[in-house]
């Protein structure tokens, strides 16, 4: 059925709020939305058309029978239609996440010109949804979306339709509300607030047909999809419409870091909870003014959500830190694992950034051997986000040939939910490590042999020195399990630990002026020292180990 030939699903009801609306400056598709009107497809007539409709429908009085019944034909062919839709549309979301991509600005001269014709034929910008459901959604805005998708050459099955509006347009259509509310208590009819159609949903309802056919049939969803699109509005000409309410509501504008304006959606909506009808009356005009522009789009962004990496790396290197080194803005080291894991599978999902954890961190010293060390990435706006097993080895395998210094196995894609398995072993799980240590006094290898008996030894651990600019002073009791020495000559040994996650060898070692006890230098009544350590496992069962 064609959308432009069937009459729309009003009531006689309906009436007084058409012309209402109509005379405060409202275009068609709002008035729409104020008179309840849930059937999707009349929102998708041209607006033109339906404020045609509009103005016979108020103007016959002589068939009023007679357009109910047609009107309720009308609800029940619409209602057929959007059920059939419905099957591939969902619920729109209520909050979506910041948007980081964007592209191009979206307005277009022809859609602007397309607003409400005023009794005179002066073209008027809509007073509550200032041009947003007139010129700045149609075939045009689509294709700009589209071109924004097909430039961010995105890897995707649906997409999810955001919309982000100025603040005052929630003042608006207060204003507007409490301008119908007083014809409706007059007339003695029943409307409630809640059951007006939101600016952001007509929208989407205009919008989600149309951008499907510009990408080719691909579904625009308005639930759940990895993949998100965003128009944002502007009108600077009325953002001082929500100042009044800063002066009314104190306690629902305060300030925040990430906020450019106390003036959030979300406080002026709160605040219009608050203010009682007189109040908000004598402070706003009731219809709103006449603005003498429309709205202006700022960007289509695009955003696919994180995906996340996982795997464990051997560190072969006593001269690379995990993470970049720099010390008051001057690079200390040219690389780092991080650096080194992260620039191949960064470049393979072509994602905007990383974020980097692991099981624990090594110094730049140490080596970790044996199995590894567990390590996550999350990829941030990846633009491909489907690898095989097959690929995701190759990628592995990418990245070993890239440098003698590290390797990494078991590389694989995981969930968000997953990640937290990794974060359990840094404090539960037990590591074990080699060190290579010196002894100012000669040793025989009978003056060592003790140690090899000593079980579940409790250390008061203050923290090091060495990491007292990053960490909280405090005393933490950790635990060695096992040890086990090998002798190498009379002021070497090498020391084999089992431990508690968390535990600073080094300091127990030597002892950290005492900062550590016991220690190795009380146990053997001698200066000691550390050489070399090597991590040789992180017991940590995550993630699974993929076959080679």
């Amino acid at each position: 059925m064609d959308e432009n030939t069937v009459m729309l699903p009003l009531k006689e009801k309906d009436k007084p709020i058409i012309q209402k609306l109509l005379s405060a400056g409202c275009c068609a598709r709002c008035v729409l939305r104020f008179c309840c009107v849930s059937v999707q497809a009349a929102y998708r007539k041209q607006p033109e058309e339906t404020l045609k409709e509009l103005q016979i429908f108020i103007n016959d009085t002589e068939n009023d029978k007679c357009q109910d019944s047609v009107a309720l034909d009308s609800r029940d062919d619409y209602k057929s239609k959007d059920a059939a839709e419905s099957e591939t549309s969902e619920d729109p979301p209520n909050k979506r996440a910041k948007l980081e991509t964007s592209i191009t600005d979206v307005q277009s001269e022809e859609e602007a010109a397309a607003v409400v014709k005023s009794k005179d034929g002066d073209s008027r910008v809509c007073v509550v949804c200032l041009g947003i459901l007139q010129g700045l959604c149609g075939t045009t805005q689509a294709i700009k979306i589209a071109e924004a998708v097909k430039a961010g050459n995105y890897e995707f099955d649906t997409l999810v339709l955001s919309v982000s509006l100025p603040a005052q347009l929630c003042v608006r259509e207060h204003s507007c509300w409490l301008y119908v509310k007083k014809e409706v208590r007059e007339k003695g009819l029943v409307l409630d607030k809640d059951d007006v159609i939101q600016v952001k949903e007509a929208f989407k309802w205009i919008m989600q047909g149309m951008v499907t056919k510009e990408l080719g049939g691909i579904a625009v969803v308005t639930k759940v999809s990895p993949f998100e699109v965003s128009v944002e509005f502007t009108h600077p000409e009325t953002d001082a419409d929500c100042h009044f309410l800063a002066a009314t509501c104190p306690d629902c504008f305060k300030p925040t870091k990430n906020k450019q304006s106390v003036f959030t959606r979300m406080a002026v909506v709160k605040a219009l909870e608050k203010i009682p009808d007189a109040k908000f009356l004598k402070h706003y005009p009731c219809p709103p003014t006449q603005p003498t522009s429309s709205c202006s789009p700022r960007e289509v962004q695009c955003l696919h959500v994180s995906v996340f990496v996982a795997g464990r790396y051997n560190k072969f290197c006593r001269s690379l830190p995990q993470t970049p080194w720099v010390i008051d803005g001057e690079r200390r080291m040219e690389s780092s694992v991080e650096e080194l894991i992260a620039a191949p599978i960064l470049s393979a999902f072509r994602a905007d950034g990383f974020n980097f954890s692991s099981s624990g961190r090594e110094d730049v010293d140490v080596r970790t051997l044996g199995n590894g060390r567990p390590f996550a990435m999350e990829l941030l706006n990846p633009h491909k986000s489907r690898f095989s097993k097959e690929q995701m080895k190759q990628l592995q395998e990418t990245i070993n040939q890239s440098s003698d210094k590290i390797k990494v196995r078991d590389l694989q894609i995981v969930t968000r939910e997953a990640m937290s398995r990794m974060k359990e072993g840094e404090e539960e799980k037990t590591k074990s490590y080699t060190a290579l240590v010196w002894t100012q006094k000669p040793i025989q290898r009978e003056d060592i042999s003790f140690i090899d008996d000593i079980k579940d030894l409790t250390l008061d651990q203050k923290t090091p020195l060495r990491v007292l600019h990053r960490r909280a002073l405090a005393v933490r009791q950790r635990a060695i399990h096992s040890m086990s020495t090998r002798f190498l000559d009379s002021h070497h040994f090498y020391l084999r630990l089992k431990t508690q996650a968390g535990t600073y060898i080094k300091e127990f070692v030597h002892g950290d002026f005492g900062r550590t006890i016991p220690n190795l230098r009380q146990l053997l009544k001698t200066d000691t020292d550390i050489l070399e350590l090597d991590v040789e496992s992180v017991d940590v069962d995550w993630p699974p180990p993929v076959p080679e």
